[in-house]
């Protein structure tokens, strides 16, 4: 029969004790998915961790009574250990009973999506840079705000003819850069490199969408003075009949589908990529001479709705791209209407050291993201339909939707720049389109920065242990009911006000021009951004009494009954929990392993005690035999003290010399002062982490805390208690051997014993 004295595990044989790891895990019974409590001693000595199956579907191992073949058993077990391992959860190993392990599961939790979280940082700004702003700046300030010499800049075009003014100065000086700043050339051929540092990609493209004549009714009183009539853009009016010249594209009409074009967003509406094109020259020559014969042939009309002017520049230095795209919308009121929209992007992907590191985060990625695919698989499996109620679980699964989603995004880029980056620039002499890959490398970035910010917010999943952590969410699911009940009163009056504003200045005022920008502008009022003089402007009697009303009903009403629900919530929940009994925090813990780290070391230098008190009480040579006799009596098993007595009997005689016990009694002395010095440190390091009493006051006594001597008394009592189980169990077993009845009676009388 087995011993259960498991205290023979000695240091003196270089093996790891278990006791104290033991009874630190059996002092908190997790009864969630375990049924019954083990008994005490069985709980200490031979603790059996709770499987992550035993209380799921997942871990049950069916045996058949009586079998004696137990490996398919093991491996089902090895698997399921090592699924806990890697896997185990708050939500996948029931911790509702247990405080303790659900502090240390959470924060083992915490760790990982900590070093998951450092990885997507990495991730996403090693994919951004400070240079990229600075090239935007720059190519912003050259064909943004540069002036011609009649003092047009882009943002200043206001008609046709201020268009033609800046496309042939402004726009032509900042395309083709020849010639240094005093006149001396760049040696550069006829390639044009911007600022000197950026390459302009093959030729700029002018492009314009127009409108149909008679595309709209004209009164009957106006049909003889007035003989066209232009509608506002819509797609399906389209005007796609040439004109002009009819010799080349810029006369003819082409589909989107023809000049592989993309739709486009401006400030009136969206617009179509088919249209008139024209592409400019590599020379700054021939590209004025292609702008002044539009100009002549009036390529721009009165059915012009927008024109767009498309070009990109690379920079090596930095390995980044410049798309830009500059648009005049042509509105049917008439003047111009003029935007513009740079993207720098970095489409070439891993050139430097550092862009191979954020491969490898990369890499680092697509491993995390499967570990939390199978973490959320097996929670699913377990809690059923009950894992949706969770807003962290569904805020899990949209993290690694989107994860999922920039990980095949990258893939299909990273082919698609490779692909095209090659045909684009094998013809110089061609406009060369990165519109679509800047665009969706773009929409690139903004998922992954949606995407570190859903991963930010996910810490509060694994801090809520901590009750002063929780009362936020507390506090917002309590209140939640009161405030979208109010909510609904708050959006009435403020959707109220926003039509309101919308028909009484929209006609003047340009952030009350549509009913969406009334509805930002009364929140920037709120914060007390707001244009008092453009609104008395438009309505000098009705502008101060919705501006007087809408402060008043909205902001000192309103506004300050939705902060007193919360407030008022606030306290509630802050009075709970003031309240409530404080349970275990992590201090408690740290408190703990420090317990049971003296707990062991003293235990240990008990041991040595132990022996040194054996060689001593003998004279000249030492049997085994009176070695044994007197660490047995001390509570030593047979195991424990045969490996202690042949590290030392170097001849294999069963008899300790005068040199052999003074080499043990040598290396004893230095365990022990060893061990003294670790006690003496681990007690200095532990008065200066918890400075307060650490005696067991009422409140650590009722969370079931001792004293750090009584809890050494009680395990030593265990184990003598343990020494003279095992004693009587082996005479029984003898008794047993001889009557004949070792069969099942010996099986009875193991299970007997295990359950002492």
């Amino acid at each position: 029969m087995k011993s259960l004295n498991n205290r023979a595990e000695s240091h003196l044989t270089g093996r790891a004790e278990s006791e104290l790891d033991a009874m630190a895990d059996g002092g908190w019974v997790n009864r969630g998915y375990c049924g019954s409590p083990a008994p005490l001693v069985s709980t200490i000595y031979s603790p059996q961790p709770a499987s992550l199956d035993r209380g799921c579907k997942l871990d049950r191992i069916q045996e058949e009574p009586g079998s004696s073949d137990q490996s398919p058993g093991k491996r089902s077990r090895g698997c399921c250990s090592f699924i806990k391992a890697c896997w185990g959860t708050a939500w996948t190993e029931n911790t509702s009973n247990n405080r303790e392990k659900f502090i240390r599961t959470t924060l083992r939790e915490l760790l990982v999506y900590l070093v998951f979280l450092l990885d997507v940082c990495l991730l996403t700004y090693g994919m951004t840079s400070s240079s990229s702003y600075y090239f935007t700046k720059a190519m912003t300030d050259l064909f943004v705000g540069s002036a011609s010499q009649n003092g047009v800049t882009f943002q200043t075009i206001g008609t046709m003819a201020d268009f033609w003014d800046y496309a042939q100065g402004p726009l032509l000086d900042g395309l083709y850069w020849t010639k240094w700043y005093n006149n001396q050339s760049l040696d550069s051929g006829d390639q044009s490199f911007i600022y000197y540092e950026n390459m302009l990609l093959g030729v700029p493209r002018m492009r314009q969408i127009k409108i149909k004549n008679n595309s709209c009714k004209v009164h009957e009183d106006f049909k003889d003075e007035i003989s066209g009539c232009f509608d506002v853009y819509n797609e399906k009016k389209e005007d796609d009949l040439s004109f002009g010249l009819i010799n080349g594209s810029a006369w003819r009409y082409h589909t989107e589908k023809n000049i592989k074009g993309s739709s486009y967003w401006g400030l009136l509406t969206t617009y179509s990529g088919a249209g008139f094109y024209q592409d400019l020259s590599r020379t700054k020559e021939d590209s004025a001479n292609i702008l002044a014969e539009l100009m002549e042939n009036l390529w721009l009309d009165r059915g012009t709705r927008a024109v767009f002017i498309d070009f990109s520049a690379y920079n090596a230095n930095i390995n980044m791209f410049c798309v830009i795209r500059l648009v005049v919308e042509f509105p049917a009121t008439g003047g111009a209407v003029p935007s513009y929209q740079i993207r720098t992007v970095k489409l070439i992907r891993y050139i430097t050291h550092w862009d191979y590191f954020v491969l490898g985060c990369e890499l680092v990625f697509c491993v995390f993201i499967l570990y939390y695919v199978v973490e959320e698989i097996l929670e699913l499996r377990i809690h059923k339909f009950a894992y949706f109620k969770s807003i962290w679980n569904i805020l899990d699964i949209l993290v690694i939707l989107l994860a999922i989603v920039a990980i095949v995004f990258n893939v299909f880029r990273t082919i698609k720049v490779d692909n095209l980056l090659g045909s684009l620039l094998e013809q110089p002499d061609l406009y060369a389109d990165f519109e679509f890959l800047a665009f969706w490398q773009t929409q690139y970035n903004n998922m992954n920065a949606v995407n570190l910010f859903f991963a930010w917010i996910k810490i509060f999943k694994y801090i809520s242990f901590n009750k002063t952590m929780t009362q936020l969410s507390t506090t917002l699911g309590r209140c939640a009911k009161d405030i979208l009940g109010f909510a609904i009163m708050f959006f009435i009056v403020f959707f109220a006000y926003a039509q309101l504003g919308y028909l009484l200045f929209g006609t003047e005022v340009e952030s009350f021009s549509t009913f969406v920008k009334c509805i930002f502008t009364q929140f920037r009022i709120i914060l007390g951004d707001f244009d008092y003089d453009a609104i008395d402007r438009a309505n000098r009697v009705l502008g101060p009494i919705y501006f007087v009303t809408y402060v008043f009903f909205v902001f000192f009403v309103l506004l300050n009954m939705f902060l007193a629900i919360i407030n008022d919530t606030y306290s509630e929940v802050k009075e709970e929990l003031s309240s409530q009994k404080d349970e275990l925090q992590i201090t408690d813990l740290i408190k703990q392993s420090y317990m049971k780290t003296f707990m062991k070391l003293k235990l240990k230098k008990e041991k040595i005690s132990d022996v040194q008190k054996a060689l001593q009480s003998g004279s000249g040579e030492i049997e085994f035999k009176d070695f044994r006799e007197t660490l047995k009596e001390m509570g030593h098993e047979d195991k424990e003290i045969s490996a202690a007595f042949s590290q030392f009997d170097r001849d294999g005689n069963q008899v300790l010399d005068v040199d052999e016990q003074t080499r043990m009694k040598i290396e004893l002395e230095e365990k022990r002062d060893a061990l003294n010095t670790e006690l003496n440190n681990l007690g200095r390091n532990y008065g200066k982490e918890f400075p307060e009493n650490r005696s067991a006051s009422d409140d650590e006594k009722s969370r079931g805390f001792v004293a750090q001597d009584q809890l050494l008394r009680l395990s030593r009592r265990v184990l003598q208690m343990e020494t003279s189980v095992a004693a009587l169990t082996s005479r029984m077993d003898l008794i047993m051997e001889k009557l004949g009845l070792t069969g099942n009676n010996s099986d009875r009388s193991s299970s007997l014993t295990s359950r002492m």
